[in-house]
């Protein structure tokens, strides 16, 4: 290289320096004069998505996919005395979708997200049973939010690849609460799926219904961006800045609207029990075209009627009901509606006849006969 070559060189590398400098000055409010933000900080993070590294292709799957069926719901509980429940989990690590083309390394109560529903009733005394394989590579707990004692349970539940441990509560307060792991860390325990519901019904039981269903949100933070095909993984950047690439209903991008979509008949009441695992993010949850007759966090005679959108913070279930009047196809979305673009959606799909007096739109190719 010769020296004019040199000193060109010199110059330029000076320039972009400088450029960078100004640019960076020129983000900071004068008043403000935050520091640069750190590689952990949410700008930062953003910034570097801009360079996605090249995703492995997608890896062989142990099951298709972890989308729990919304339908799958434990029946209503008839009986008024308490009694001993016993309830078995069992850890499972799977490589399923998280969508169309795309895997991921999923941790699992029995190889779905949520885990299974437990349902039982004020006053039962819960005896529950946590299984961890030999085939797990890593120690799993439970910490049940219904439990009033030290960790929910997570202290004396610890397991370690190829143990089970048991242990007993009393069910003391009716609603509905989250439980997850808590193994150290427990936000990474959740962040790969590992949480769920448990519903305490109240002596004599829930209001009947014709339908319930059972979703739950979540947040997912994967090396490369939506939409990236391939075998996605873990970034513990990405989870630090509460910056997520997936949000899921039920374990899966498409979980509530091609794979297990909610149906339902006009005339019938339903009833959703929506809870956000997180770890990070919670839910602003709405159904499009339908108002909620009620909506109750913890006991439902503390209920809300008549809502909307009903927030839904991480590490929280609440219930919602609605009378359904009309047929067509509802969209349960978060309402902080960006996150739709990254799975934040699901369908209800409606079947009957309509009732002109209640919504009568104009004719058209999609509704014809109303």
């Amino acid at each position: 290289m010769t020296q004019q070559s040199s000193r060109i060189v010199a110059v330029a590398i000076a320039a972009l320096g400088l450029l960078v400098l100004l640019l960076a000055a020129c983000a900071i409010e004068p008043e403000a004069q935050a520091p640069t933000p750190a590689p952990s900080d949410g700008a930062a993070v953003v910034e570097g998505r801009v360079d996605v590294p090249t995703l492995e292709p997608a890896h062989e799957t142990d099951v298709p996919n972890v989308a729990y069926n919304p339908a799958d719901v434990p029946p209503p509980i008839t009986r008024t005395e308490p009694t001993t429940v016993q309830i078995t989990l069992t850890v499972q690590e799977v490589t399923a979708e998280l969508a169309d083309g795309t895997t991921y390394d999923f941790w699992t109560f029995d190889s779905t997200v949520p885990g299974p529903m437990v349902r039982v009733m004020e006053g039962d005394t819960v005896e529950l049973t946590l299984v961890n394989p030999e085939t797990s590579r890593n120690g799993h707990n439970i910490d049940l939010h219904a439990v009033n004692g030290p960790g929910g349970g997570a202290d004396v539940t610890n397991v370690q690849p190829g143990e089970s441990k048991t242990f007993t509560f009393k069910a003391l307060h009716p609603g509905v609460y989250v439980y997850h792991c808590a193994f150290p860390p427990p936000q990474h325990h959740i962040a790969q799926g590992m949480y769920g519901a448990i519903l305490v019904e109240p002596v004599g039981g829930l209001p009947p219904v014709d339908r319930e269903f059972y979703v739950m949100q979540g947040d997912w933070y994967t090396i490369g961006r939506f939409g990236n095909q391939g075998h996605q993984t873990f970034s513990t950047e990405k989870a630090l800045a509460e910056q997520p690439e997936y949000f899921t209903f039920n374990g899966h991008v498409n979980a509530t609207s091609t794979i297990h979509p909610l149906q339902a008949e006009v005339g019938e009441t339903v009833r959703v029990f929506f809870g956000v695992g997180g770890p990070n993010v919670g839910s602003n949850f709405h159904i499009i075209g339908e108002v909620f007759d009620k909506v109750y966090s913890g006991s439902i005679e503390t209920f809300t009627a008549n809502e909307e959108v009903w927030y839904v913070p991480p590490g929280s279930v609440s219930t919602f009901e609605m009378h359904l009047d009309e047929p067509g196809r509802y969209l349960l979305v978060d309402h902080a509606l960006y996150r739709t673009q990254k799975g934040a959606a699901g369908i209800l799909n409606v079947t009957g006849e309509w009732d002109p007096e209640i919504y009568n739109p104009p004719a058209t190719e999609g509704n014809a006969g109303h």
